[in-house]
């Protein structure tokens, strides 16, 4: 996909930067983030049957999880805007058997779907990033049946993240950070504000919505290494330890392994999350 179009930054940040990241990193994110996508496929509830859109679909865990519950009358549409992320996906339905999904490179905001063609838009962790989120679910809103269901799942504020918001504090130490983003800047945090993302949803046209507040422990790895590998190479925290001179660098990796390793259990590294898990009906 070329970097063009209202979401045009996005697309080559998914496919240049973060995408082939996320592909290396695959095993490690899909035992992070498995957890809040079948929180969020529970409230789903897919049918046996039922056509589902998968939105920001990554590497497919979800996407496959969504087809074991609709069965093999059902289908699965995986869409992604990262070419390397939806090869691994693509490779994954095939070693798994799984015929009832379709993977795409679309975006969201712009692709032509065919009007009320789902039962169901599903989405974790991909609707944050939309240069025009009114426009974006209106046009996902114009690609669900009337009585259709939308079920998403975003981050809570960073705030209430200290699995991202402490190490980057601990990193901060030694490295100077970036001015934050705009609250309603593409990112991850974009949705944080449970309130003005209702008002999105519901001005693209569905209604019933709803936010709940599920929080718990994030998983960061079995080890102190493993944790600190993931703070490291997911997110902010990568990159402002690439670009730091070599000294500072060193100092706040240590900083960070510290506080990493004071979390440290048995089982391994877990910092708190709060996420919303979003509902609503056409």
């Amino acid at each position: 996909m070329e970097p063009t179009g209202p979401n045009a930054e996005q697309i080559e940040y998914w496919n240049k930067q973060a995408g082939p990241k996320w592909v290396a990193e695959s095993a490690r994110m899909d035992a992070m983030l498995e957890p809040l996508g079948l929180a969020a496929i529970e409230r789903a509830a897919p049918r046996p049957g039922e056509r589902v859109l998968d939105v920001g679909c990554g590497l497919g865990q979800t996407t496959l999880q969504l087809a074991a519950r609709v069965g093999a009358k059902g289908d699965v549409l995986g869409i992604d805007i990262s070419t390397p992320m939806l090869e691994g996906a693509r490779a994954r339905a095939r070693a798994a058997g799984v015929t009832q999904v379709r993977f795409e490179l679309a975006d969201a905001q712009t692709h032509s779907f065919a009007p009320a063609s789902f039962d169901l838009v599903f989405s974790r962790f991909g609707v944050m990033f939309f240069a025009d989120p009114v426009a974006a679910f209106a046009n996902l809103a114009r690609a669900v049946r009337p009585g259709g269901r939308l079920v998403f799942v975003c981050w809570q504020p960073l705030a209430k993240n200290p699995w991202m918001r402490d190490p980057l504090q601990a990193l901060a130490r030694h490295i100077a950070l970036p001015p934050p983003a705009a609250p309603d800047a593409p990112g991850p945090f974009a949705f944080a504000d449970a309130q003005r993302v209702r008002g999105i949803v519901e001005r693209a046209g569905f209604s019933d919505v709803a936010f709940e507040s599920v929080t718990g422990e994030l998983s960061l790895g079995t080890s102190v290494d493993d944790a600190l590998h993931v703070a490291t190479q997911i997110g902010p925290a990568g990159a402002l330890l690439r670009d730091a001179p070599e000294a500072a660098r060193e100092s706040a990796r240590a900083a960070m392994r510290e506080l990493l390793a004071a979390r440290a259990t048995p089982k391994g590294v877990a910092l708190p999350y709060a996420v919303w898990i979003a509902t609503g009906k056409r």
